[in-house]
């Protein structure tokens, strides 16, 4: 099985660089650009199902794409919540109290959804919906997050390494399952 993940293309100004999560945005203008170059680029590909946050700005990626298979919505593909921590950044956190020291002391002391729990319902749905649908290229149009810890489950790496990735807006990583 083929499984292209792609990140949503780039969010409205005021909300890059921060910690989104369930907050439904949508796309800017450079993210519309950057949303018909990404489904031009994968216009080649004969994607069987896609798999999508039902977030706007992931909808609204996958608007540019020309698709001719089953689409699935669902929420198990959204960012983690960072509850009363949504919408800021790394900085305006820290200037509410809470110091980095490191990944797991990080993400335990933001609001929102516990970490292990969250990945563990991405795992879930990736390993019991996705890896067991009979289909042979699937795409699945999400979040950082979401594809970090996709990415954690496929290459038996740390969260923290997971998450220390670079993931741009509108890029796509495509793996083979076996």
């Amino acid at each position: 099985m083929k499984i292209t993940l792609v990140r949503h293309a780039e969010v409205q100004e005021k909300y890059i660089g921060k910690y989104n999560g369930h907050i439904d945005i949508a796309l800017s203008e450079n993210g519309k650009l950057q949303s018909k170059k990404l489904a031009k680029s994968l216009s080649h590909e004969n994607f069987d199902k896609v798999y999508c946050s039902d977030l706007l700005r992931a909808r609204q990626t996958l608007e540019a794409f020309n698709l001719d298979c089953e689409i699935v919505f669902t929420c198990a593909l959204r960012e983690k919540s960072w509850g009363k921590h949504e919408g800021k950044s790394f900085e305006e956190i820290q200037k509410s109290g809470i110091i980095y020291k490191n990944f797991t002391q990080w993400v335990q002391a933001l609001d929102g959804e516990e970490i292990l729990l969250y990945t563990k319902n991405v795992e879930n749905y990736f390993n019991n919906t996705i890896l067991k649908d009979d289909k042979n290229h699937i795409l699945i149009l999400s979040h950082a997050g979401c594809i970090k810890s996709i990415l954690s489950l496929v290459n038996n790496i740390s969260l923290e390494k997971a998450f220390s990735l670079h993931l741009p807006y509108a890029k796509c990583i495509h793996l083979n399952i076996k």
